[in-house]
């Protein structure tokens, strides 16, 4: 008779992740939660706001930390991927590979040592929109809140040197492995945006003001590169007038064949942060078909906005007035009947989601994914389980909703 075991694993450290994990111990299994960059929160750590109440992130985050660091079941390993699944349900055996942080454990101070550090990296957090210090916090939220050493520093000799000089860092920190034995498994992993510069004729690849959706979100976030002003990336220049285009890359088959489902309510709720900036501020939004879900409601709030222009129609092209500087925005009003010319300061691209596991899969054979890369859950294998966007698109509150649920079947005897 093989071994069973009652603890659960969860791969992923984003909103699914996080509440599949509290969930799952506060019903009384033993969890262990891995997550492969250094700090948990995922995608929601770097919203300005998200649905449905626009709080900012931390007002669900910091409840869900403490929650976790007070639940002696709970561990969790950052900087961590599992590298090898065996066995079965109710008796896996998990290789984990675990990444240095390159800065010695005696230093809880994420600040101080590295104050004095001149050099810098891109911040990836802020999606490469500002530069950081090549070591400490991941970003101010961070849970753990422990510094680390960016991997771009790691690649470069010049800041490599200054690093190695520091008694606060060791980069001769190597990897290493464990190995878990759990029950059963829930997998998420989240999402990543689409790859705007895959969609050459709207501008992404040639023009800093055509940013995406996700880059929208850390622009007017107040801990973001410009502390929540919103300016345009080229020049500084105040963002007054905004097109959003929706189904950018999406429900195209050259690009991603579906729709997301939550790119639209996103734009809407940007087109907020836009009119609540400037009083004089003006927002396009191009659309195919909006897609409001349970938030009509909101739909309709910013429909009754005079300043807030539906346009159903595609942009067939972004490009820039040399002279005025603006991004100008060609596209059919189909309403109208008539093409129309929209200059504005800057262009917002509302990319479609991709499920982590289209380019990570489960390190387990047998599992069954769709068209898209989403992993399908499959009764027959309960016992490794998606959670969230690792199964559909979804926004915050459904993904809360989803991984509560696969909590319960992942503890199910």
């Amino acid at each position: 008779m093989s071994e069973s075991h009652s603890s659960v694993l969860v791969v992923g450290g984003g909103m699914a992740g996080i509440t599949a994990a509290i969930e799952s111990a506060e019903l009384g299994r033993e969890v262990f939660m891995v997550e492969r960059t250094p700090s948990l929160g995922g995608r929601v750590a770097s919203m300005r706001q998200y649905f449905p109440k626009l709080c900012p992130p931390y007002c669900g985050l910091e409840i869900n930390f403490r929650r976790i660091k007070e639940n002696p079941a709970i561990t969790v390993l950052t900087s961590a991927e599992v590298e090898k699944i065996t066995g079965e349900s109710g008796n896996y055996s998990v290789t984990v590979k675990i990444r240095p942080r390159y800065v010695k454990d005696e230093i809880c101070d994420p600040i101080t040592p590295f104050a004095g550090l001149e050099a810098s990296v891109p911040n990836s957090f802020n999606y490469g929109l500002d530069k950081r210090k090549p070591v400490g916090l991941p970003h101010e939220q961070a849970y753990p809140y422990l510094p680390v050493v960016d991997d771009a520093a790691l690649a470069d000799p010049e800041i490599r040197k200054q690093l190695e000089a520091m008694p606060e860092v060791d980069l001769g920190q190597e990897n290493s492995s464990m190995t878990l034995k759990v029950g059963s498994i829930i997998w998420a992993t989240g999402w990543v945006p689409y790859d705007a510069a895959k969609i050459t004729y709207l501008g992404y690849s040639r023009y800093a003001d055509v940013i995406s959706n996700v880059e929208m979100e850390r622009l007017a976030a107040v801990n973001g590169p410009t502390s929540g002003k919103l300016v345009r990336p080229s020049d500084g220049r105040e963002v007054k007038r905004v097109a959003f285009i929706q189904c950018a890359g999406s429900r195209d088959e050259n690009h991603l064949p579906y729709c997301s489902a939550v790119c639209c309510m996103a734009s809407m709720k940007q087109s907020t942060y836009v009119r609540g900036a400037f009083e004089d501020s003006e927002v396009w939004i191009f659309y195919i078909d909006i897609r409001a879900n349970k938030y009509e409601s909101f739909y309709r709030k910013i429909q009754e906005d005079e300043k807030v222009h539906f346009v159903k129609g595609k942009p067939g092209s972004v490009d820039r007035d040399e002279d005025s500087g603006d991004m100008v925005v060609l596209s059919e009003d189909e309403e109208k009947g008539e093409a129309v010319r929209i200059p504005v300061d800057m262009v917002v691209l509302a990319t479609g989601m991709v499920p982590a596991t289209l380019a990570d899969k489960v390190p387990y054979e047998g599992l069954t994914y769709d068209d898209f890369g989403f992993l399908v859950a499959d009764p027959g294998k309960a016992a490794i389980l998606p959670a969230g966007c690792d199964k559909r698109p979804a926004d915050v509150a459904a993904t809360v909703q989803d991984a509560t649920g696969t909590s319960l079947a992942a503890i199910r005897d």
